[in-house]
């Protein structure tokens, strides 16, 4: 298939991890912080083509970073995998479904049985609530597939143990929660222009990359541009860390936009 090469504007809806930051009841110095930067919502993009916008998966923050970001309409959602953070807000996806009727979500089978169990009164017809959105889902394998004209390639990585979903739209690419890439889908993240992955602090951690994981694993991708998200407060200030990365090498932020 031939595809005529879009233009992707991209915002940043949240940049933190799973608990976001400010953490509750945590008294850290960066949970502390008065720069805006500092202050990160669950890690969700919002990105745009033509006249569509979808969004790569709707946390628990989905309702605000939505109101935030003053968005009128939503053509559908890739969705990475099913923990919290990153599926929470389905039910707030209400006021785009009366819009199209039936909203397109993409995700693969696992993420598809773990919604229709958490949110049963919206997948099964016995017990399908009045109000609830009405989504169509699509199921996500390890072949590019089309959406509103624009190829995108799934990536299966590996988040600790569990096989995740990222995505690759023309050249840029968006990976959360991820701890381990197989060579074999690496070979699609090659000539990247902008590459997005988590890091989520100083030391270790058993199922997302650190600060010298992500930074390695852009010194092999070799992209253009990368930037790093799903931070948690652990790794430090964002203006005390920005400074010590390579100058093509940014912190996302809350609120960032930016075209590819």
């Amino acid at each position: 298939m031939n595809f005529t090469k879009k233009l992707l504007k991209i915002t940043f809806l949240g940049t933190g991890t799973s608990q976001g930051i400010p953490m509750i009841a945590s008294n850290d110095p960066v949970c502390k912080s008065k720069n805006p930067k500092d202050k990160r919502l669950r890690s969700s993009i919002l990105i745009s083509w033509d006249d569509v916008t979808y969004t790569v998966d709707c946390g628990l923050d989905f309702r605000q970073q939505m109101l935030r970001e003053d968005i009128q309409s939503l053509n559908g959602v890739f969705f990475t995998h099913e923990h919290a953070d990153h599926i929470g807000g389905l039910d707030d996806l209400r006021p785009f479904c009366y819009q199209l009727g039936e909203m397109p979500i993409y995700l693969n089978k696992r993420t598809l049985h773990s919604l229709e169990k958490r949110f049963e009164y919206i997948f099964n017809p016995k017990f399908k609530y009045p109000g609830a959105p009405t989504v169509k889902p699509k199921i996500v394998y390890k072949t590019k597939f089309k959406v509103d004209g624009l190829e995108v390639i799934p990536i299966e990585v590996f988040h600790g143990k569990l096989p995740i979903t990222a995505y690759r739209f023309q050249n840029f690419a968006y990976l959360t929660d991820v701890k381990f890439v197989e060579p074999a889908e690496k070979e699609k993240l090659k000539n990247l222009d902008v590459l997005v992955v988590d890091a989520l602090r100083i030391k270790p951690h058993t199922t997302h990359f650190n600060l010298q994981e992500a930074l390695d694993f852009v010194e092999e991708l070799k992209p253009k541009r990368a930037y790093f998200t799903h931070i948690s407060h652990k790794l430090g200030f964002h203006e005390e860390v920005s400074k010590q990365l390579p100058e093509n090498v940014f912190l996302a932020y809350d609120g960032l936009k930016i075209e590819v």
